[in-house]
Protein backbone atom coordinates (compact mmCIF):
# COMPACT_ATOMS: atom_id res chain seq x y z
CA UNK A 1 0.00 0.00 0.00
CA UNK A 2 1.25 3.38 -1.10
CA UNK A 3 1.91 6.39 1.48
CA UNK A 4 -1.00 8.32 0.38
CA UNK A 5 -3.09 5.18 0.78
CA UNK A 6 -2.64 4.63 4.03
CA UNK A 7 -3.35 7.74 4.73
CA UNK A 8 -6.89 7.82 3.65
CA UNK A 9 -7.29 4.45 5.18
CA UNK A 10 -5.75 6.45 8.51
CA UNK A 11 -8.45 9.27 7.71
CA UNK A 12 -11.26 6.82 7.34
CA UNK A 13 -10.31 4.64 10.91
CA UNK A 14 -9.59 8.30 12.57
CA UNK A 15 -13.31 9.10 11.23
CA UNK A 16 -14.81 5.80 12.78
CA UNK A 17 -13.67 6.70 16.13
CA UNK A 18 -14.18 10.36 16.09
CA UNK A 19 -17.80 9.94 15.42
CA UNK A 20 -18.30 7.03 17.96
CA UNK A 21 -16.77 9.82 20.45
CA UNK A 22 -19.20 11.97 18.90
CA UNK A 23 -21.86 10.17 19.64
CA UNK A 24 -21.01 8.48 22.72
CA UNK A 25 -19.64 11.44 24.61
CA UNK A 26 -19.64 14.77 23.05
CA UNK A 27 -23.22 14.96 21.78
CA UNK A 28 -24.78 13.87 25.11
CA UNK A 29 -22.46 16.02 27.28
CA UNK A 30 -22.95 19.13 24.70
CA UNK A 31 -26.84 18.62 24.54
CA UNK A 32 -27.65 18.65 28.12
CA UNK A 33 -26.00 21.88 28.46
CA UNK A 34 -27.92 23.65 25.63
CA UNK A 35 -31.21 22.03 25.69
CA UNK A 36 -33.14 21.33 28.82
CA UNK A 37 -35.43 19.11 26.96
CA UNK A 38 -32.65 16.48 26.54
CA UNK A 39 -32.92 15.19 29.75
CA UNK A 40 -36.74 14.88 29.68
CA UNK A 41 -36.57 12.28 26.38
CA UNK A 42 -36.79 8.94 26.76
CA UNK A 43 -33.77 6.45 25.88
CA UNK A 44 -35.14 5.83 22.21
CA UNK A 45 -35.26 9.87 21.68
CA UNK A 46 -31.45 10.18 23.56
CA UNK A 47 -30.11 7.56 20.93
CA UNK A 48 -32.05 9.09 17.93
CA UNK A 49 -30.93 12.91 19.17
CA UNK A 50 -27.66 11.86 19.54
CA UNK A 51 -27.50 10.28 15.79
CA UNK A 52 -29.06 13.52 14.39
CA UNK A 53 -26.32 15.53 16.33
CA UNK A 54 -23.31 13.71 14.99
CA UNK A 55 -25.16 13.50 10.98
CA UNK A 56 -25.59 17.34 11.04
CA UNK A 57 -21.46 17.55 12.07
CA UNK A 58 -20.54 15.34 9.28
CA UNK A 59 -22.77 16.73 7.06
CA UNK A 60 -21.73 20.16 7.52
CA UNK A 61 -18.49 19.45 7.49
CA UNK A 62 -18.24 17.25 4.50
CA UNK A 63 -20.25 19.93 2.50
CA UNK A 64 -17.91 23.14 3.31
CA UNK A 65 -15.18 20.75 1.72
CA UNK A 66 -16.89 19.59 -0.86
CA UNK A 67 -18.25 23.47 -1.81
CA UNK A 68 -14.26 24.18 -1.60
CA UNK A 69 -13.08 21.43 -3.78
CA UNK A 70 -15.87 22.24 -6.13
CA UNK A 71 -14.60 26.03 -6.25
CA UNK A 72 -11.13 25.60 -6.10
CA UNK A 73 -9.57 21.89 -7.35
CA UNK A 74 -8.74 22.66 -10.82
CA UNK A 75 -7.76 19.34 -11.73
CA UNK A 76 -11.08 17.50 -10.99
CA UNK A 77 -13.10 20.32 -12.78
CA UNK A 78 -11.18 20.00 -15.85
CA UNK A 79 -10.89 15.83 -15.43
CA UNK A 80 -14.22 15.02 -13.89
CA UNK A 81 -13.81 11.14 -14.41
CA UNK A 82 -10.03 10.62 -13.83
CA UNK A 83 -9.04 14.28 -12.45
CA UNK A 84 -6.34 13.77 -9.49
CA UNK A 85 -8.47 12.67 -6.63
CA UNK A 86 -6.47 13.32 -3.55
CA UNK A 87 -8.98 15.99 -2.05
CA UNK A 88 -11.52 13.78 -2.71
CA UNK A 89 -10.10 10.99 -1.57
CA UNK A 90 -9.68 12.42 1.88
CA UNK A 91 -13.30 14.04 1.85
CA UNK A 92 -14.68 10.80 0.86
CA UNK A 93 -12.38 8.92 3.25
CA UNK A 94 -14.33 10.97 6.29
CA UNK A 95 -17.87 10.22 4.85
CA UNK A 96 -16.62 6.26 5.00
CA UNK A 97 -15.62 6.80 8.29
CA UNK A 98 -18.89 8.15 9.12
CA UNK A 99 -21.10 5.48 6.91
CA UNK A 100 -19.49 2.86 9.10
CA UNK A 101 -20.01 4.25 11.98
CA UNK A 102 -23.34 4.98 11.70
CA UNK A 103 -23.98 1.26 10.35
CA UNK A 104 -22.51 -0.19 13.40
CA UNK A 105 -25.01 2.41 15.78
CA UNK A 106 -28.11 1.61 13.61
CA UNK A 107 -27.53 -2.21 14.36
CA UNK A 108 -26.93 -1.78 17.63
CA UNK A 109 -29.75 0.40 18.36
CA UNK A 110 -31.97 -0.76 16.17
CA UNK A 111 -34.90 -0.44 17.90
CA UNK A 112 -34.12 2.92 18.43
CA UNK A 113 -32.74 3.64 15.40
CA UNK A 114 -33.05 0.98 12.90
CA UNK A 115 -33.99 1.85 9.25
CA UNK A 116 -33.93 -1.13 6.16
CA UNK A 117 -33.65 2.06 3.94
CA UNK A 118 -30.66 3.60 5.73
CA UNK A 119 -28.74 0.50 5.76
CA UNK A 120 -29.36 0.10 1.87
CA UNK A 121 -28.36 3.77 1.13
CA UNK A 122 -25.30 3.56 3.28
CA UNK A 123 -23.90 0.31 1.57
CA UNK A 124 -24.95 1.25 -1.67
CA UNK A 125 -22.99 4.53 -1.05
CA UNK A 126 -19.78 2.19 0.76
CA UNK A 127 -19.79 0.38 -2.62
CA UNK A 128 -20.07 4.02 -5.11
CA UNK A 129 -16.88 4.66 -2.89
CA UNK A 130 -14.76 2.31 -3.13
CA UNK A 131 -14.41 3.19 -6.81
CA UNK A 132 -13.10 5.94 -5.70
CA UNK A 133 -10.51 5.75 -2.67
CA UNK A 134 -9.59 1.99 -4.17
CA UNK A 135 -9.57 2.88 -7.94
CA UNK A 136 -9.22 6.98 -7.63
CA UNK A 137 -12.39 7.64 -10.57
CA UNK A 138 -15.45 9.49 -11.08
CA UNK A 139 -14.12 12.14 -8.70
CA UNK A 140 -16.07 15.04 -9.77
CA UNK A 141 -19.15 12.89 -9.51
CA UNK A 142 -18.38 11.80 -5.98
CA UNK A 143 -17.84 14.93 -4.86
CA UNK A 144 -20.08 16.70 -6.31
CA UNK A 145 -22.92 13.90 -4.31
CA UNK A 146 -21.83 15.13 -1.29
CA UNK A 147 -23.52 18.77 -1.91
CA UNK A 148 -26.89 16.46 -0.59
CA UNK A 149 -25.62 17.04 2.70
CA UNK A 150 -26.59 20.53 2.95
CA UNK A 151 -29.94 19.45 3.21
CA UNK A 152 -29.23 17.35 6.32
CA UNK A 153 -29.03 19.48 9.55
CA UNK A 154 -32.19 21.55 8.81
CA UNK A 155 -34.29 18.46 8.05
CA UNK A 156 -32.45 16.85 11.43
CA UNK A 157 -33.54 20.56 13.16
CA UNK A 158 -37.03 19.80 12.19
CA UNK A 159 -37.20 16.45 13.99
CA UNK A 160 -35.27 18.20 17.13
CA UNK A 161 -38.64 21.05 17.37
CA UNK A 162 -40.70 18.24 16.95
CA UNK A 163 -39.04 15.92 19.81
CA UNK A 164 -39.15 18.78 21.98
CA UNK A 165 -42.49 20.00 22.00
CA UNK A 166 -42.23 22.64 19.16
CA UNK A 167 -45.51 23.40 17.40
CA UNK A 168 -45.89 23.16 13.70
CA UNK A 169 -46.99 26.74 13.81
CA UNK A 170 -43.68 27.99 15.48
CA UNK A 171 -41.65 30.50 14.63
CA UNK A 172 -38.74 28.23 14.41
CA UNK A 173 -40.43 25.46 12.85
CA UNK A 174 -41.63 27.70 10.03
CA UNK A 175 -38.24 29.00 9.97
CA UNK A 176 -36.41 25.89 9.49
CA UNK A 177 -39.07 24.39 7.46
CA UNK A 178 -39.50 27.28 4.86
CA UNK A 179 -35.25 26.89 5.11
CA UNK A 180 -35.69 23.17 4.70
CA UNK A 181 -37.34 23.63 1.37
CA UNK A 182 -35.11 26.13 -0.50
CA UNK A 183 -31.86 24.38 0.69
CA UNK A 184 -33.37 21.20 -0.36
CA UNK A 185 -34.11 22.42 -3.76
CA UNK A 186 -30.99 24.26 -4.34
CA UNK A 187 -28.80 21.10 -3.30
CA UNK A 188 -30.65 18.45 -4.44
CA UNK A 189 -33.01 19.30 -7.43
CA UNK A 190 -31.84 22.75 -8.97
CA UNK A 191 -28.12 21.40 -9.13
CA UNK A 192 -29.62 18.45 -11.13
CA UNK A 193 -28.41 19.95 -14.88
CA UNK A 194 -25.24 20.73 -13.86
CA UNK A 195 -24.56 17.32 -12.91
CA UNK A 196 -25.95 15.56 -16.13
CA UNK A 197 -24.45 17.79 -18.55
CA UNK A 198 -21.52 16.76 -16.83
CA UNK A 199 -22.27 13.40 -17.08
CA UNK A 200 -23.36 13.82 -20.60
CA UNK A 201 -20.28 15.71 -21.77
CA UNK A 202 -17.77 12.66 -20.67
CA UNK A 203 -20.25 9.64 -21.56
CA UNK A 204 -18.73 7.58 -24.69
CA UNK A 205 -15.28 9.41 -24.77
CA UNK A 206 -12.48 7.29 -23.97
CA UNK A 207 -12.17 8.47 -20.61
CA UNK A 208 -15.70 6.95 -19.72
CA UNK A 209 -14.47 3.81 -21.38
CA UNK A 210 -11.95 3.14 -18.90
CA UNK A 211 -14.29 3.26 -16.18
CA UNK A 212 -15.13 -0.34 -15.27
CA UNK A 213 -18.95 -1.96 -15.91
CA UNK A 214 -18.95 -2.07 -11.65
CA UNK A 215 -18.57 1.88 -11.40
CA UNK A 216 -20.77 2.87 -14.16
CA UNK A 217 -23.22 0.88 -12.61
CA UNK A 218 -22.31 2.41 -9.23
CA UNK A 219 -22.30 6.16 -11.34
CA UNK A 220 -25.14 5.99 -13.53
CA UNK A 221 -27.67 4.18 -12.14
CA UNK A 222 -26.84 5.15 -8.48
CA UNK A 223 -27.60 8.61 -9.72
CA UNK A 224 -30.59 8.46 -11.30
CA UNK A 225 -32.21 6.23 -8.83
CA UNK A 226 -31.15 8.79 -5.85
CA UNK A 227 -32.43 12.11 -8.43
CA UNK A 228 -36.11 10.27 -8.12
CA UNK A 229 -36.14 9.65 -4.57
CA UNK A 230 -34.94 13.40 -4.44
CA UNK A 231 -37.53 14.75 -6.83
CA UNK A 232 -40.39 12.19 -4.22
CA UNK A 233 -39.00 14.00 -1.24
CA UNK A 234 -38.98 17.56 -2.62
CA UNK A 235 -42.79 16.97 -3.59
CA UNK A 236 -43.90 16.06 -0.19
CA UNK A 237 -41.57 18.61 1.69
CA UNK A 238 -42.67 21.51 -0.60
CA UNK A 239 -46.61 20.19 0.37
CA UNK A 240 -45.60 19.97 3.64
CA UNK A 241 -43.83 23.45 3.57
CA UNK A 242 -46.78 24.72 2.09
CA UNK A 243 -49.93 23.65 4.28
CA UNK A 244 -47.77 24.75 7.27
CA UNK A 245 -47.45 28.29 5.92
CA UNK A 246 -51.31 28.45 4.80
CA UNK A 247 -52.16 27.41 8.05
CA UNK A 248 -50.03 30.23 9.98
CA UNK A 249 -51.49 32.39 7.35
CA UNK A 250 -55.33 31.57 8.12
CA UNK A 251 -54.74 31.67 11.44
CA UNK A 252 -53.35 35.70 11.54
CA UNK A 253 -55.98 36.74 9.70
CA UNK A 254 -58.98 34.83 11.82
CA UNK A 255 -57.04 36.66 14.60
CA UNK A 256 -58.85 40.32 13.80
CA UNK A 257 -62.20 39.16 13.01
CA UNK A 258 -62.68 37.24 16.49
CA UNK A 259 -61.19 40.45 18.24
CA UNK A 260 -63.94 42.15 16.61
CA UNK A 261 -66.97 40.29 17.45
CA UNK A 262 -69.61 42.08 19.60
CA UNK A 263 -71.83 40.33 21.76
Amino acid sequence: MDPFNQLILTISVTSFFTFQWLFHKVSPWTSTRISPGFLSLSDKQKVEWNSRTVSTFHALLVGIFCLYILFFDDAVNEDPVWGDPTLVKINVGITTGYLISDLLLIFYYWKAIGDKFFVVHHLAALYAYYYVLGEGMLPYFANFRLLAEFSTPCVNQRWFYEVLGYSKSSRPNMANGVAMAVVFFLVRIAVMPVYYIRMYGVYGTEAFYLVPWGGRVAWICSSICLDIMNIMWMQKIARGCYKVLRSARQSKAGRPQENGKTD
